[in-house]
Order: structure tokens, then sequence, then C-alpha cells
């Protein structure tokens, strides 16, 4: 790592320094002392932490005396080199700089020659840091010339803490990227790890696994890109579980084994010797009461980082949380840590600035303090074992102080209770794996295969049982919901309805333009102006406006041009809907002929009136039709309120985004950009567009994960119009890469080839850093009020809601399609009841329909999914509590719907959307089966007697029976059940010839050709039954009796 000094940054805190030795109570110091050794037992220390602040690093064996008007730096030659642009100094409020080299023996001419620059008659305070000692023989040798020198200590090691609390914009930048850093660091190795461990049951020690962290946050692929060099823990990693808890940072992870309950983690990182730390509680398979317990701990931490304003007392602060926990419950404010924070920056824990009830202290802008809230000895009643009956919580997180509005969260690793809950199998899944298992040892590998796959065919029957079970629940209260609601919406659907505009053409006679010379001779004329057609009915101009006109058409025959103009009337098919006082008398059509010779002396053919008026009238038309689909596209439009700007610069921001829609006809990038109440979006051509935080209803992050496109989609509550349209969906997006294939090149992977992905890769990485970044401080700007929820991707399917197939992914509340446009967004809240069409064996596809709880919006519909994801559609559908059903046809739901919506009582009276669900029908039919099965079924002493009673009676239809008995005897013996067609053929073709022999002889003796089925091929005498078995060549078979 290559060392740079920042002069100009070291003059300015140079002045910062001064300015504020003379207005604290350092004032009564003649000079101040910062003396550093070398050794790594005092890890922090102000000294340390002054030389960080001023040069940027910790340079050892170094003395910085600062005297009034003076500087000296007694340090090595190379260090000397370093420092030497301070010596070059112009401006008048900052003292003079004298670097000195130090010696490798005795010092004491130099100490003698600072003494003698501060020795001044009386004697002098010299300020310095008691406490920091070292373990040098140059720092040794520093004292003993202190103490034999006539100056007096004091102690300014509370002055420099308060200096060094507030930071400027450097240290802030640099605590945010420490924070940035830790956050990172904790969710992608530390939290990963301990779910490793978890899901595979490994025994490890606490200490064991803090060792591990800590060689990790040395692992460059850990680190953000960061130098190992630069990065450093804060402290050993303190991991606690098992009962026993130390909610303290001074606490030690022991060798006990890791107890997979209540886990408790504090880590912390050091980025160019600035600390940032939090702290963490997993909870595995946590009870209700261990849940409520830690939000009420998240809310608590909440307040306090709110009330850390500008000017308020850390004992008030402190007062108030305890208030906060004593208002949920009483009970548990005894359990609470005494402590809830401290300063931190240079110095991980500033002891002199601890947030507790007994600090007198006040928070100023620019601190950073780590805030953390905890709950010990706390008992569970749901305990199995001992290790379990004790536990704690305990959440901080690395804060800065903003303004008025409280501090900013600057670690953002997620602390909600879904986000550190983790549940486990349950026992019963175990069992059932450990039974395959055992059947697969004990049985061969054939029917080891054989078990597996019963055991999986009853696993699936009892996911369908379960889901129908599930289904049966939530059907219950459907109906009822959906009626009561239902009738609301038809109210206020009939309120929206009375308040529709009449249109009208003028509102007197004398307002019509009789000066017009169309009028006054009773042609046809248009009013461009008030949009009407003034008509010419028996001598009287009567006006129309244009709203009432369906449609015109114009036809030349022979010598005349007629104009037909057909109205809008309430028996037509097409009724105007402004058109609202039936009482009134209404014209259906009008026609109008006009002859095409000029006659003698006119200028022009009297059906150029005609013609004028039939042009003039499509105008009229088309320009109202344009501005009525306006004013309709804006009636749902609700006025925002203004976007409040922030002014200052550390807003998130995500630059080169296009939007979708465009914003203008060209494409072009923008950048994204959230202030105070929302987000605005700015062109390179200037276009804007807000979005506040309010009207955000689903904030939808989609990364880059096999896709070519990295998006933030925002579905809205209330549209916006852009452009002359209003949209609900809008999309801020950047490619990734092209999707391309060049013809000409071989197949062989080439240089260039591999360059590519590997770009591609480093892309895609950085851009998803970049948006995590800024989803992340957005969420902790607005308290959680916006959460990005990111779509599942394994649960996936495809299907075709508008015109192409694309994927479509569940996310937390939602189901969507975001990649392709038009977007796909459906609300899960907003859904009644889903609906599957065409589900057929024979089908490799079927289609899904939403029908919505506002049953005047038009259902959304996915087409042609593949029917291999049915089932995992059902699990999801069942698992956000939404009613499915499937039926074999598609069908019409605008006419459903609007059936529901004209006669709602009627509906819910006939069974609802029972209607749609087969289920109870196929469940009444299986009982009804079940009963004629046991109707039907015949014992074997009624068997013998029908056989008795079949011999001795002589019915007319014997003959018949004993044929069909012949085939129906061999095909219910156990012998013609494994026969081909072949040899049922051959048998049909037999009994074919035995039938004719028969009538012949009949007919030879002259008797009655007995009545005979038609002969039939050997599939229908495969399928056919008989009720009797009455042959003469076989007796009959009691088997075949039975159905």
């Amino acid at each position: 790592m290559s060392l740079e000094f920042n002069d100009a940054l070291c003059r300015e805190r140079l002045k910062v320094f001064y300015n504020y030795w003379r207005t604290s109570e350092m004032k009564s110091c003649d000079a101040i002392a910062v003396a550093v050794g070398t050794g790594d037992d005092l890890v922090y220390c102000k000294s340390k932490s002054m030389q960080v602040w001023l040069f940027g690093y910790e340079i050892t064996d170094t003395l910085v005396v600062f005297a009034r008007d003076k500087l000296f730096v007694l340090t090595g030659k190379k260090k000397v080199e370093f420092l030497s642009p301070l010596q070059s100094n112009e401006d008048e409020n900052l003292p003079q700089v004298e670097m000195i080299v130090r010696e490798k023996g005795d010092n004491k001419v130099h100490f003698d020659k600072i003494f003698g620059a501060l020795e001044n008659g009386s004697k002098k305070q010299l300020g310095t840091f008691v406490k920091d000692t070292f373990d040098s023989e140059f720092i040794k040798s520093w004292d003993k010339a202190l103490n034999a020198a006539n100056f007096g200590k004091v102690d300014v090691s509370k002055e420099t803490a308060s200096l060094l609390a507030a930071k400027d914009e450097k240290g802030l930048e640099l605590m945010k990227k420490s924070s940035e850093l830790t956050s990172t660091f904790f969710t992608k190795y530390i939290k990963d790890q301990l779910v490793v461990l978890i899901d595979k049951d490994r025994k490890i020690k606490h200490s064991k696994f803090s060792e591990q962290i800590e060689q990790a946050s040395e692992d460059k692929k850990y680190l953000q890109g960061y130098d190992p060099s630069e990065v450093d823990s804060c402290f050993p990693p303190i991991i606690q579980s098992g009962g026993k808890y130390q909610l303290k940072f001074s606490a030690e992870s022991d060798d006990r084994n890791l107890a997979y309950n209540v886990i408790t983690i504090q880590c912390g990182l050091r980025l160019l010797s600035h600390c940032s730390c939090l702290v963490r509680t997993f909870m595995v398979n946590p009870s209700k009461e261990q849940t409520d317990i830690y939000e009420l701990c998240c809310d608590a931490l909440d307040l306090a980082i709110s009330s850390l304003i500008p000017g308020a007392k850390f004992s008030d602060i402190c007062s108030k949380t305890v208030d906060f926990v004593k208002g949920k419950k009483p009970e548990l404010s005894p359990k609470l840590t005494k402590n809830f924070g401290f300063v931190t920056g240079i110095e991980f824990r500033e002891g002199q600035l601890v947030l507790n009830s007994k600090s007198e202290a006040r928070v100023s802008k620019g601190m950073t303090l780590v805030v953390c809230v905890g709950f010990e000895n706390l008992k569970n009643r749901e305990a199995k074992n001992s290790t379990d009956s004790v536990y704690a919580i305990f959440v901080g997180d690395t804060v800065r102080v903003v303004d008025e509005k409280g501090a900013q969260v600057l670690t953002t690793a997620k602390r909600k209770a879904k986000n550190v809950s983790i549940h486990l199998r349950d026992d019963d899944d175990e069992e059932d794996d450990d039974d395959k298992n055992k059947v697969n040892e004990v049985l061969g590998t054939r029917k080891a295969k054989v078990a597996v796959l019963q055991s999986r065919l009853r696993q699936d029957d009892k996911a369908e049982e379960k889901r129908k079970e599930r289904q049966r629940e939530i059907s219950r209260q459907l109906n009822d919901q959906a009626k009561r609601r239902l009738l609301a919406q038809k109210a206020d659907k009939k309120d929206d309805g009375q308040s529709r505009k009449k249109q009208s053409s003028y509102k007197s006679v004398s307002n019509m333009p009789f000066s017009e010379p169309e009028v006054r001779t009773m042609k046809l004329h248009v009013d461009r102006k008030t949009e009407s057609l003034i008509l010419p009915i028996q001598g009287i101009a009567t006006p129309f406006h244009i709203s009432t006109i369906k449609n015109i058409s114009s036809a030349v025959e022979g010598e005349y041009t007629y104009l037909r103009i057909n109205f809008f009337h309430p028996t037509g098919f097409l009724t105007n809907p402004t058109q609202g006082d039936l009482e009134s008398y209404f014209i259906k059509e009008i026609n109008y002929r006009a002859s095409n010779i000029k006659k003698a002396g006119e200028s022009m053919a009297p059906s150029s009136n005609l013609n004028n008026a039939f042009r003039l009238i499509k105008d009229v038309q088309k320009r109202f039709k344009a501005r009525e689909a306006e004013e309709k596209e804006k009636e749902g439009i609700i006025k925002q309120q203004d976007l409040v700007i922030n002014p200052t610069k550390g807003n998130p921001k995500l630059k080169d985004l296009y939007c979708r829609p465009t914003l203008s006809s060209k494409k072009l990038q923008g950048s994204l950009e959230s202030h105070t109440n929302g987000f605005r979006y700015t062109s390179m051509n200037g276009d804007k567009v807000d979005i506040l935080f309010s009207n955000i209803k689903i904030a939808i992050f989609q990364p880059c994960d096999k896709e070519m496109i990295i998006a933030l989609h925002f579905h809205l509550k209330n549209a916006l119009m852009i452009g002359k349209k209003k949209h609900f969906d809008l999309q801020f997006f950047t490619e990734v890469g092209e999707i391309t294939t060049d013809l000409g090149k071989s197949f062989t992977r080439d240089r260039d080839d591999v360059y590519e992905e590997q770009q591609e890769r480093v892309l895609r990485h950085k851009l998803k850093s970049a948006f995590k970044s800024f989803i992340d401080r957005v969420e902790q700007a607005t308290k959680s009020q916006v959460e990005f929820e990111v779509p599942f991707r394994e649960l996936g399917f495809f299907g075709v809601p508008h015109r192409s197939t694309c994927f479509l992914q569940p996310t937390s509340s939602a189901l969507c399609n975001v990649v392709e446009w038009p977007t796909f967004v459906v609300v899960l809240e907003e859904v009644e009841l889903v609906h599957f069409e065409r589900v057929q064996f024979t089908l490799k596809h079927f289609d899904m329909v939403f029908i919505f709880k506002d049953y005047f919006k038009k259902p959304a519909m996915i087409s042609s999914i593949p029917m291999a994801s049915i089932d995992a559609i059902k699990d999801w559908l069942n698992s956000v509590d939404i009613k499915y059903t499937e039926g074999l046809q598609s069908l019409n739901w605008t006419k459903i719907m609007k059936t529901i919506t004209d006669n709602p009582e009627a509906f819910f009276a006939d069974g609802g959307w029972e209607f749609l669900d087969p289920q109870e029908e196929e469940l009444d039919q299986d009982d009804d089966s079940e009963v004629e099965d046991e109707t039907f079924k015949v014992s074997g002493d009624e068997a013998e007697m029908e056989e008795e009673s079949s011999d001795e009676s002589g019915s007319d239809y014997s003959g018949e029976e004993d044929e069909d008995d012949g085939g129906s005897e061999e095909l219910g013996s156990d012998e013609s059940s494994g026969k081909d067609w072949s040899d049922l053929e051959e048998e049909a073709a037999k009994e074919d010839k035995e039938r004719m022999r028969e009538e012949v002889e009949y007919g030879q003796k002259g008797g009655q050709v007995p009545m005979h089925k038609p002969s039939s091929s050997s599939k229908h005498k495969v399928s056919s039954g008989s009720s009797h078995r009455n042959s003469k060549h076989a007796p009959p078979s009691k088997k075949a009796r039975r159905f």
C-alpha cells in the first residue's frame, strides 16, 4: 500500500484544533504534547487518534508538540520527508512547523530545544494524555526529560474526545465506507456461514467461529476490493449462545459449542483506522414471544436513533428509551442493558462519551455512535432443555447524527425479525427421510426404486390433500366477504355514474350563429367553436352536439350526393352514455340529398355543401374523440404533493439509467436520486418525473442474474401522466449486455470471447453492488417506508400475459415480469381468486385467470403456461392464502363479471364462486358410486340362486344370451386376460362362422331364425359386459357377476 500525505486536509484540521484550543477548557495549557511509541499493546489511545486525525496514519516513535506559535515534530528521517509538505506554510492562522530528525541514541539536545522555546520565566502547563503509556526507549527518554523540566502536566483526554467526536466531511466519508464494508462482510460471510453451520448441524466452539471470522476479514474477496492492509478488526468477534450471555463489548467468545437457539453476534471492522460495528441476534425456530420481544428491541433502538438530534442530552435519550419499553412491556425494563452505546470513530469506544443515564454529554452534528439496545436474562417458556431456557436479545448499529430528524444508520445489514429468524424443517420430514433410507438398505436396488416411487406418490397425495384442506378453509370466508365488498363497490359506481358530464351545444337560441349564410339559407353548417352540427329540419335550424353523432357516410349515386347521419339513441346497440334523459324524442338517422349538377349562375353545385359538411364533421369528431380520450385518461389522476428536495450532496443516487415509459421520443439516459419524500428521475435533456414514497404500492428490484437488464420497478397507487397517457408502472433500468451471435466466427472460443465474458461478469458485479447500495440507503433513509422486493426466481414459470412468452416470478406481495415491456404486475392483496382454464392431461398448456376483489376491474389472464408448472403454482397460491379453482373450458369472463355486478345478491344466493369448484360435486359423485357398488355387488349364495333360475327359465332371448356369454366367459377367465388382438380376432371369426352354421341348420329344419345381435369386432367384445352368463358349453362364472 502506497502512503500519501494529504497536507491540505492536515492544515484544515490544524486550524480546527487551534480554534478549539483557544475556546475550550484546554486554553489553560501553554502547550500540548502528543507522543507515540512502538508496540501493539495499546490499540486505541488518544495519542494515536490525534496522529491519524492529523496525518492520516499512525507514526511510531514520534513526538508532536503544539505551541501557541509553533509546531514541533520530532521523528525519524523518512518520516520527516513524508511530513515535509507541512513546512511550506503561508497561512497566517497556522503556526510555523519545525521538523527535527530524531537521533538513534540520546535526544536530550532536541528535548531541551523544545523546552527552551516553551519556557518564558513562569511555570508552564503542558497538556498530555496521562493514560497513554508506551514501552519504547524514545518515549521513556521523553517522559524522563519531561519530569525533570519545570512543567505542570494537564490531562486533556476529555477535551480531545469531544474534538474528535464530531467528524468533518472526510471523516464521515470514511465512516460511511467502513460501515458499508462491515455490513457487506457480515451479510456475505458471517450470516451465510452461520446458516451453513445450522443447516448441517455442525459442532463448533464460539472461540473457533470467532477466529474463522477474524481470518476471513483478511481475505480480499470479502472486502469489496479494499486492500487487506487497509482493513483490520475493531475487536475479536463476540459469539454467544446457549444460555450464557454478556451484552458488553468487553465480553469474549468462550470455548463452549455453538448452540442453535438464540445467537448474538458482535463484529466490527476498521477501514483506514475508522471503526464501525454492528450487533445482531439470530433466532432458530423462534417462538411468538421471542419474536415480539425482538421487535420491541428493534423499536426501542429506532427510538434511540431518532432521538439523536443536535443538542440532546445523552441521559435524556436513555430515559426516553427506558420509558418506551416500560410503556410497552413493563416487566422487561429491568432486563434492559444499562448502556445504550458510545461515540465511535478513530477510537472504537470513547469512554468519555458513553450513552447512559448518568452522562451529561450532548449530541453534536457530525457525531458517529454505536447505538445498541438489549434484553438479558430472558426466560423461554417453550424451552425443551436447559440451554434454551435463558436467552438474550442484542441489536445495534453504527449511526451518524445529521439534523433535527434524527440520526442516519450507516450499517445497512437488515435486522427485521424475518431477516434474522431461521426456521428448521420439522422432525417428521427427517423421519420420512430416515424411513426411506432404511427401505433402500433392506430392499434390493429394483425394489428400493419401487418403494421410493411409492413413497413419493404418497407424499404427493398428502400434499394435494393438504392443499385441498387449506383451500376449503379459504373458500368458507370468500363468498361472504366478496358479497359485502361488491355491494359497497356497486353503490360507489352508481354515485360515479350520476355525476357524468352532459354535453350541450348552445345555452339558448340567441347564442346560435344565425349570421352564418349556411344557417340563413337552410344548409348544413358545422360550428367548430361549439363542436356542433346545425341541420335544417322542416325549415328549422336544429343544433346537434358532435357527441350525439355515432357515424356518418357519404355516397354518390347518379346525379345526386347522399349524406347519411346516424345518431346515438337509447334503443340502439351502441348507446352514448352521456344521454341520460330517456323520456325525450330521439332521431335514429337522417339523410340528405343534393344534386351534383351546377345550375346556371351558381358558383358550385348544391352537393358541395354536403361534401364540405362531411369533411368538417369528420375533423370535429376526431378532435372531440381525442379530447375525450385524454380526459378519460386523466380521470383517475390524483395530483401529487410537491417533492421536497434534499439539498445535501450525499443523497442516494444512480446514474446512467433509462426510463420506461420514455419521457421523450428519444431513448435517453438519466439519473435517479432519492430526496426527502420521494425519487426524482432527470434525463439528459432535462425531462423530470417525480415519484413520491407515499404513492409507491410495490417497489421491485430485478437483479441481472440470468437477465440482460438490471432494474428498479415502481408499481404505483395512483397513476402518473407521462405524455398523454397515464401509467401505473415506472421502471428505471440499465442494460447489462447484448444478445448477439457472430455467425462469421467458428465455434471455438477465442481470447476475445473469453475477455468479453470476463468484462460482462465484472460489469454485472459492479451494477449489482451499486443497486444494492442504493436500495439499502433508501430503505434506511425512509425507515423501511419503501422496501424493495426481489423476485423469487426458483418459483418462476413461463407464460404469456400480453403477446409474447416471458418468465413470471413471484415476490412476497406480487406476481410480476418487469424485464419485458409492457410489464405485468398483479398485487396479491387485490386478488379474489385464481382460476385455471384448459386443465386437461391431453394438453401441454393451461391458462391462469386472476379475478380481482374489485369486480368492476377486468380480470387478468396469463395464457400458455406449461402443464408441468401447475403443482408449483398451486403450492405458491396456497402459501399466500389465495383461493384457486380449475376447469376444462375457457370462460367468457366479460359476461360473467357483468352478470355478477348486475345482480350480486342472486349470484351469491346461488352459491357464488362455487360453480367454478367441482370438488364438492366430485365428492358427491364418489359417494354415490360407492353406494352403487354396494348395491350391485352380488353375494355367492345369490349368484348360485340366479344360476339355477336362469337354467330353468325358457326365455325367448336365451339364444342371444348364450352367444354373448360365450364371448364374455372367455374374456372373464384368467387365461384370456393376457391375449393379444390377433387371438381375439380369430376367436371372433370362429364365433361368426358358428353362428352362420346354426342359422343354416335352423333354416333347413324350417324353424324360425333366432334373433342375434350384429357381429362385432374384438374391440367391442373387450369393452362389452353381460349381466347373465348362461352358456351350454361352460358353467356360469361367479367372478364375472361382480361389477
